[in-house]
């Protein structure tokens, strides 16, 4: 039997089989599976009613509530597109998104009040603003939808649209399907498998690559959901306590916050069974760490927002054995193998696999079942990276004959001093690792003799203090010299970051290179 694949399968799966279950938790508010998919089919009424029609955009400007979370299914039970925003993007970012998009609607928190007027004038295309207060809630007053029969779904239809970061370059809208994004969440389950008696702590805006893909896992599998408005550490913490997470996903920058807050250790966290980290690559040092203060397992994963997002995680591999504990964290750290329902390989700049010798880097391509459709109106830029089947991601890494890949930088970043290829995010972790780093960022300065040269661009944690010479001397035995930054630059200020936590290193390595022009080969 053919049965069209989509997340509307998702929720009503969660409602079916935990229905009287208390799935989302928001603040104080707290919904049983069965009123949030009467929710969802209230909201896909409402806005039907108000003109919506199947394929229109309807974009979301939310930290993460339940309401956003309704948004994942509502619009989509009314046959348009969900488009949730990046809620740290500039009024002129989000401008351009909204107009790119041809959005029809715009739901949002009032703390966004403020721009709405801005949109007003400059998004001639939105039809409808609906603010998450009483307004949203009045035009959850329509009898609910019906469900609707599953045959009529066409799963090779747009469900959601994702806007890019922006970190190396103008934001892309990225379409998935609703056949792309069930098959994700499959891959996902199967792969890292969910207990229908875990809490999840949705720790990561669902605006982020590793925040989206939860929604279907999460409702198709019966987990309390538990909404972290806005990531504040010592809420989080106690959110653990009060709640009794199981799971929660965090980006690097994130677990380096929880792991420097004053308040770590003052509250009950052991019912945390895994950390799931990704958004960037992560360090055997940040492994350790969280391990040490929540005494749980800690997972890496890797992805794009072209992916739905997962590719690959570094679960355990019944062919993969440790001879100590270092290896077995080294191996954590890493981005890991693919999730069911995916090819990765690594090839050169001729497509060719490289050695899977952990020593040769190439760029990191993907082929299955939750690659995107492709960029929203940019048929060009889709082309670019769709070549013969596969996706190209601009990652470069090195891998093994256990198919674990390992991300050493993004093919721009990668830093050629001398001939000598240099990974920012190699010389990054080891800088890390000094206990003294906050955060830190490596990118290329031009250099009349090398070509160019890395340079560590330095946050130190509060009343810390440290020179370039110490700092050097924590390098010495870690990296070869070759690779040491030739300039160590301080910092009294968090390091710029996109929406979704990852350090601007384009406007970091802009300083440095302003009016020159920087080229990168193939690698």
């Amino acid at each position: 039997m053919n049965i069209p694949l989509t997340p509307i399968r998702c929720l009503y799966r969660g409602v079916d089989l935990y229905g009287k279950k208390i799935g989302i938790v928001c603040g104080e508010k707290q919904f049983t599976y069965a009123q949030f998919g009467e929710r969802c089919e209230r909201l896909a009424a409402g806005l039907i009613a108000l003109g919506i029609k199947p394929g229109d955009r309807v974009a979301y400007l939310s930290f993460n509530t339940h309401q956003l979370l309704e948004g994942y299914f509502g619009p989509m039970l009314a046959g348009a597109i969900v488009m949730p925003l990046n809620v740290r993007l500039t009024p002129d970012e989000l401008t351009a998104i909204l107009n790119h998009s041809g959005a029809r609607m715009l739901i949002y928190e009032d703390d966004f009040e403020p721009l709405i007027q801005t949109f007003r004038q400059l998004c001639p295309e939105i039809a409808h603003y609906i603010s998450t207060g009483p307004a949203y809630e009045d035009l959850l007053t329509q009898a609910p939808l019906p469900r609707p029969d599953i045959f009529s779904v066409d799963e090779n239809s747009i469900a959601e649209l994702f806007y890019t970061s922006g970190s190396t370059g103008s934001p892309k809208g990225v379409a998935l399907s609703h056949r792309t994004l069930y098959l994700h969440a499959l891959g996902a389950l199967i792969s890292v498998p969910t207990l229908d008696t875990s809490v999840d702590l949705h720790t990561i805006p669902l605006f982020h690559a590793n925040g989206w893909g939860k929604p279907q896992t999460s409702t198709m599998i019966g987990t309390r959901q538990v909404m972290v408005r806005r990531f504040d550490p010592p809420k989080v913490l106690s959110l653990i306590e009060r709640e009794r997470a199981t799971q929660m996903m965090l980006v690097p920058v994130m677990a380096n916050a929880l792991l420097n807050c004053t308040e770590l250790g003052r509250f009950d966290t052991s019912s945390l069974l895994e950390i799931m980290l990704g958004g960037a690559a992560s360090s055997s040092d940040l492994v350790t760490r969280l391990e040490n203060a929540f005494k749980c397992k800690v997972l890496v994963g890797y992805g794009l927002t072209e992916t739905s997002p997962v590719v690959t995680s570094s679960r355990n591999k019944a062919t993969v054995h440790f001879s100590d504990d270092t290896e077995r964290i080294a191996t954590a750290a890493m981005a890991g193998w693919p999730i069911v329902g995916n090819e990765v390989c690594v090839v050169d700049a001729k497509g060719n696999p490289v050695p899977r010798d952990m020593q040769a880097v190439g760029e990191v391509i993907v082929r299955g079942d939750n690659v995107m459709d492709g960029y929203f109106k940019e048929s060009q830029a889709t082309a670019a990276v769709l070549e013969n089947g596969w996706l190209h991601t601009g990652d470069m890494a090195v891998w093994n004959d256990e198919s674990f890949i390992d991300i050493v930088d993004r093919k721009k970043d990668i830093i050629i001093s001398g001939g000598e290829n240099i990974s920012s995010i190699e010389v990054e972790k080891a800088i890390f690792s000094h206990p003294k780093v906050l955060e830190c960022a490596v990118v290329s300065a031009p250099d009349a003799k090398w070509g160019e040269i890395p340079v560590a661009i330095v946050v130190l944690k509060p009343f810390e203090t440290m020179t370039s010479q110490h700092l050097l001397a924590h390098l010495d035995g870690r990296l070869a010299k070759f690779k040491h930054p030739r300039r160590i630059q301080f910092e009294d200020k968090p390091l710029p970051k996109t929406g979704t936590g990852k350090i601007l290193k384009r406007e970091l390595r802009e300083q440095f290179w302003q009016g020159k022009m920087r080229r990168v080969q193939g690698v």
